[in-house]
């Protein structure tokens, strides 16, 4: 309970630290925020052009079916990259005062779970004029968000702690994005995955997830309660066990940096 009573009382730093990242991201641009809107509608744009033209991928509604997906898939990939240098990039801070570095990735992934939330604007918009419509499914809308953020920062506990003593993770974590892109059904169907690779979509957790997200805003069905609860389980103990070696590693943070 300790972690929660020094989050509380350091919470006007967490707060300020939260509009640092949001801001920061598009500091020095023109369009600012509008840039939270603009990056997932050129993304859209191109693969919505893509595969149901070039690759000849034959979903209904294609434009929803990706978006349902992308959206999240985005938020996660933009979280992880970021926090991973997150402890790194703040070295100096570290070593000038104190307060619970914990505070880092979490500032970061927060920052990147509003940035989600605005952007989902877009894609309730895309949902409600496409004709698609919401069901009585999307009720379980929070639940997914607040599973993808807890499993997102107990990534980044581990990866920005590792980070400060590895400086190839975050390269490697570029790479693993990269082909984590593909290992999960945003742009195509599961389906299409031959049978001896369907494994790979239970053992990724964005897999799971990303199908979620389509089942309960695309397909208008009950997610796959099995692997869901299996990931949420999972996510819990990921944050647990990330928590843990976040503060086993601090304590020579500043000596490394």
């Amino acid at each position: 309970m300790n972690v929660f009573k020094e989050l509380y009382n350091y919470r006007e730093l967490l707060k300020t630290n939260i509009k640092k990242e949001i801001r920061g991201k598009y500091k020095g641009s023109w369009l600012g925020v509008l840039w939270t809107f603009l990056n997932p509608l050129l993304m859209l744009a191109v693969y919505a052009f893509v595969f149901p033209y070039i690759l000849r991928v034959d979903v209904e509604n294609y434009t929803i079916f990706m978006i349902v997906a992308l959206i999240p898939w985005n938020f996660f990939t933009t979280a992880v990259q970021t926090g991973t240098s997150s402890v790194t990039i703040n070295g100096n801070i570290l070593k000038k005062v104190y307060f619970p570095r914990e505070i880092i990735p979490l500032s970061v992934t927060t920052s990147q779970l509003v940035n989600f939330l605005i952007t989902c604007l877009i894609m309730f918009g895309f949902i409600l004029f496409s004709g698609v419509g919401f069901s009585i499914h999307f009720l379980l809308f929070p639940v997914l968000v607040f599973v993808q953020f807890i499993l997102t920062l107990g990534i980044n506990l581990i990866l920005s702690a590792v980070t400060v003593f590895v400086n190839d993770v975050a390269h490697f974590v570029q790479v693993a994005m990269t082909l984590g892109f593909y290992a999960t059904p945003v742009v195509y169907l599961s389906s299409m995955l031959p049978e001896k690779f369907q494994w790979v979509m239970h053992i990724n957790p964005m897999a799971v997830l990303v199908e979620s997200y389509r089942a309960i805003l695309y397909y208008h069905k009950m997610p796959d309660m099995y692997w869901l609860g299996i990931w949420i389980v999972l996510s819990i103990i990921i944050l647990v066990v990330g928590y843990m070696i976040f503060k086993k590693l601090e304590r020579t943070f500043v000596e490394e940096l």
